[in-house]
């Protein structure tokens, strides 16, 4: 059996409102994620091309105002999102999402997690 690096498994996830979701993980470090940031990072065969990796999604097209109508999990390793637009084939590894959080420690802006 396989077991996740801390910090990569959720111990908490709550949609916050219609626009956003937050993610509490395992060593509490908190991602805070609006759902069209979300819906631009989608990976699925219809928004990056499955062979190249070519993005066929234009982000700037996803609506400012897009919100998620559920969120469900996949498995116990992703959450699947019913977005507003009416997209709702991609699949968000816990990994994929960490590794996207937007918040200023993980991008790098400041040194560690505290």
């Amino acid at each position: 059996m396989q077991t996740r690096s801390a910090g990569r498994t959720p111990t908490a996830i709550k949609k916050e409102g219609n626009r956003s979701l937050s993610i509490t993980w395992d060593d509490r470090h908190v991602s805070r994620y609006s759902f069209r940031y979300l819906r631009q990072r989608c990976a699925c065969a219809a928004c990056i091309e499955e062979w190249t990796g070519r993005p066929l999604l234009d982000i700037d097209q996803v609506p400012l105002d897009l919100s998620a109508s559920r969120v469900l999990p996949v498995g116990r390793y992703a959450l699947g999102f019913s977005f507003s637009d009416n997209h709702d084939s991609g699949i968000y590894h816990f990994d994929h999402l960490r590794a996207i959080c937007p918040c200023a420690i993980c991008e790098g802006k400041e040194a560690s997690h505290e």
